[in-house]
C-alpha cells in the first residue's frame, strides 16, 4: 500500500509564494515566515481588524486545489475552532485567497517540543510530567467534543517560556461521528514515527490511537530516543504492527518501574489493551507525578487547568456540552496535594457502569415482594 501522510496528497509547495508583507482577505498581514513543513507554511501575522498578533498556516497549492479537501478541510476547521481550552492552540479564523487555503490561530511564543527535545537530549521525570499530562489535558477535550487530532507529535506541542504547553495542528483532525466502525482509508493519517498501528493498516483513527501517538511522545521525551526507527514508512508501519519497543529503562536505568509499566501499556498494538483516552492517561500520570518525592521544577509547574482536568472529575463537560459551559476550579500542583493509590497499569473503575448494575440489581430485587404479593392475593390462607 503506497503511503501518504497529512491528507494524502503528497508533498508539494506553493507556486503562488506567501511572502513577508501579503495581505489575506484584506486583513492579515504576514510579518514574517516562522517555518514550513509538507503540508504548510506558518506565518506570525497581524490581525489588521483586531490590531493583534497571529499565526498563520497557509496550505500548499496541491492541497488548496483539491476540491474534495477544500471541503473536509473546512469542517475540521469548523470543529477545532470550537475547541477552547488552555493546553490547546486557539483557531480564530480560515479562509481562501489567492488561490490558497489558510488558517488563522492564536500566536504562542515558544518553542515546539521537537526542537526542545533536540536541543536537550531528554526532559528529567519531573519535568516530562507536567508537560506529559498538560498534552493528555487538551487532548482529552478534543476527544471529549468527538476530535481525534491523528497526527500528535512533539512538533504540534508549543511550550512556552513558562513551561504551558499547547498542542497544536488540530486543523486535520476529524470528526468521530463521521467515522464508520469498519472504515478503511487508503490514506495514512500522521506521522510514521509516531502513528499507532490501526493507522499503519488505514483503520479509522480513535481516540486510543492519539492516546497511543502521545505514549510514542511520552518516551520520547523520558529517553530521548524513538522506540521505533527505520529508513522508510513501510518498515516503520511494520514495526508498529509486530515490534515490542525497547524498555524506556535501558536509556534511563533509573526510570521509576511504575513509569515503565505506563508507557509500555500505552504502546499496546491492541487499543484495547491502552488507556482507553487521553484524560485516563493523564489521570494516571498526574497520580504517579503528585505521589512522587520530588516536585517539578517551578518553570515547568502544572498548569491549574491542566491539574483541574484530572483532580475535579466532576467539572467535565460531556460530549454534547460546549467549551463555554465548562467553568474552571483554580487548582495548583503542589507536593501536598493529595491522591487515593491506584495500580497505575489498570484502566480506572467505569463508576457508571458501576451505578447502572446497582440501579439494575436493586430493579430486580425490587420485584420479590411485589410476587409474594400477587402469590399471597390469588392463594389466601
Amino acid at each position: 500500500m503506497p503511503f501518504e501522510f497529512g491528507g494524502g496528497l503528497g508533498r508539494g509547495y506553493n507556486l503562488l509564494t506567501m511572502n513577508e508583507g501579503t495581505l489575506l482577505n484584506n486583513r492579515y498581514q504576514l510579518l514574517e515566515r516562522l517555518g514550513s513543513g509538507g503540508m504548510s507554511d506558518v506565518f506570525r501575522a497581524r490581525d489588521l481588524m483586531l490590531e493583534r498578533s497571529v499565526a498563520i498556516k497557509v496550505l500548499h497549492e496541491n492541497y488548496s486545489n483539491d476540491n474534495a479537501f477544500q471541503q473536509r478541510f473546512r469542517q475540521e476547521a469548523r470543529a477545532a475552532a470550537n475547541l477552547s481550552h488552555p493546553n490547546i492552540v486557539t483557531v480564530h479564523d480560515f479562509g481562501l485567497d489567492q488561490g490558497l487555503l489558510f488558517l488563522v490561530m492564536e500566536h504562542i511564543p515558544g518553542k515546539d517540543l521537537k526542537t526542545l527535545l533536540r536541543q536537550r537530549g531528554r526532559y528529567s521525570v519531573e519535568e516530562a510530567i507536567p508537560l506529559m499530562v498538560q498534552a493528555c489535558a487538551g487532548i482529552g477535550y478534543a476527544h471529549r467534543a468527538g476530535l481525534v487530532h491523528c497526527d500528535i507529535k512533539p512538533h504540534n506541542m508549543i511550550v512556552t517560556p513558562d513551561g504551558r504547553l499547547k498542542v497544536t495542528d488540530f486543523g486535520i483532525a476529524r470528526a468521530l461521528s463521521t467515522i464508520m466502525p469498519d472504515e478503511r482509508a487508503d490514506v495514512v493519517w500522521g506521522s510514521p514515527q509516531y502513528f499507532s498501528p490501526e493507522q499503519a493498516t488505514g483503520e479509522a483513527p480513535s481516540p486510543a490511537s492519539d492516546v497511543y501517538s502521545l505514549g510514542i511522545v511520552l518516551y520520547e521525551v523520558l529517553t530521548g530516543a524513538l522506540p521505533f526507527t527505520a529508513p522508510t514508512s513501510e518498515e516503520l508501519a511494520r514495526m508498529h504492527l509486530e515490534s515490542a519497543p525497547i524498555p524506556p529503562s535501558e536509556y534511563v536505568p533509573d526510570l521509576p518501574p511504575a513509569l515503565e509499566q505506563i508507557v509500555l501499556k500505552v504502546l499496546s498494538k491492541e487499543p484495547a489493551a491502552r488507556y482507553r483516552t487521553a484524560d485516563q492517561l493523564g489521570r494516571v500520570l498526574l497520580r504517579f507525578g503528585t505521589q512522587r518525592d520530588v516536585p517539578p521544577p517551578p518553570s515547568l509547574n502544572l498548569t491549574p487547568e491542566a491539574a483541574t482536568t484530572y483532580q475535579r472529575p466532576e467539572t467535565q463537560p460531556s460530549p454534547a456540552q460546549t467549551p463555554v459551559q465548562m467553568q474552571p476550579h483554580p487548582v495548583t500542583y503542589t507536593p501536598e496535594t493529595t491522591f487515593p493509590v491506584s495500580d497505575y497499569s489498570t484502566p480506572d473503575i467505569d463508576w457508571g457502569a458501576v451505578a447502572l448494575g446497582l440501579l439494575a440489581l436493586i430493579a430486580v430485587g425490587g420485584l420479590v415482594p411485589f410476587w409474594i404479593y400477587i402469590f399471597f392475593l390469588y392463594n389466601p390462607r
